[in-house]
């Protein structure tokens, strides 16, 4: 298994949109280093971030 894939890659293996998991990264702090994002490093910082509670109106 690569650790190392491209944004269209990562998002297909988790289930994300390529554009969210682009965003995310920029969010996060996850580099895309050459085109290419470390998984093991994406999921661990996705993982840390906590739940946004819900708002009810």
């Amino acid at each position: 298994m690569a650790v190392h894939l491209t944004p269209t890659e990562l998002a297909r293996e988790i289930g994300m949109e390529r554009r969210d998991v682009i965003e995310k990264c920029m969010e996060l702090g996850v580099p895309i280093f050459q085109g290419r994002i470390d998984r093991t490093l994406f999921e661990a910082t996705l993982a840390e971030q906590p739940t946004q509670p819900s708002v009810s109106a």
